[in-house]
């Protein structure tokens, strides 16, 4: 079964974001809230935890998975991010971006796309997400929480719980969070690329 954390929106308590990032270091999958809707997430370098999306999600190998980081710092140590991109980058976080770049040696084969070596990054702008990104001091692994053969993201935290009880180790709820996910730029090539049209406004890269 799943434990249930109902965490204050714009004051999450610390004892109970500490247990959540305590969990997620032994190995937890969580479901947690964002910017743009909820997402499932687990610690880098996490492989039961890695499957387990994909499981949830039916993933094929050639899924961005994406790096939730909590700053540029953080961000430029898992991608390759040249000045111009930089700059385009910058420009648009904290926000309802994801951006495909090449990956570093720090990110795992398994996380990057087989053939072009990269990986999807973001830096989000949430309360919640933020505090735990803060307190488990790397990247969480993630993808949206869209169910197969779903249109729309789930939004409320109880009804993750019920329906993915028996998958999940932990969910983390702090009130709805919309449902349209980021919209992704990928910056692999040297030039923005809209992949998908979401969250984040688009005008910017085109």
């Amino acid at each position: 079964m799943a434990k249930y954390f109902d965490v204050h929106p714009q004051t999450p308590q610390s004892r109970t974001i500490g247990t959540v990032t305590d969990s997620l270091r032994s190995g937890a999958l969580i479901a947690y809230p964002t910017d743009s809707c909820f997402a499932l997430g687990c610690q880098l370098g996490n492989q039961d935890g890695l499957d387990r999306i994909r499981s949830i999600r039916r993933l094929d190998d050639r899924h961005h998975f994406t790096l939730m980081c909590e700053n540029f710092a953080q961000l430029g140590q898992f991608v390759h991010i040249d000045n111009d991109v930089f700059r385009a980058v910058k420009a648009a976080t904290p926000g309802s971006y994801t951006f495909i770049l090449p990956a570093t040696k720090e990110v795992p084969r398994r996380l990057m796309h087989p053939k072009k070596k990269t990986v999807g990054v973001r830096i989000p702008d949430h309360v919640v997400t933020q505090a735990l990104l803060a307190s488990l001091g790397e990247p969480l692994v993630s993808s949206t929480l869209l169910l197969p053969g779903e249109d729309e993201p789930l939004t409320q935290g109880w009804e993750i719980k019920e329906r993915l009880d028996h998958v999940l180790d932990a969910v983390v709820d702090s009130g709805d969070c919309g449902t349209e996910p980021t919209t992704v730029v990928d910056f692999s090539s040297g030039q923005a690329e809209i992949v998908r049209r979401g969250a984040g406004d688009t005008t910017r890269f085109e």
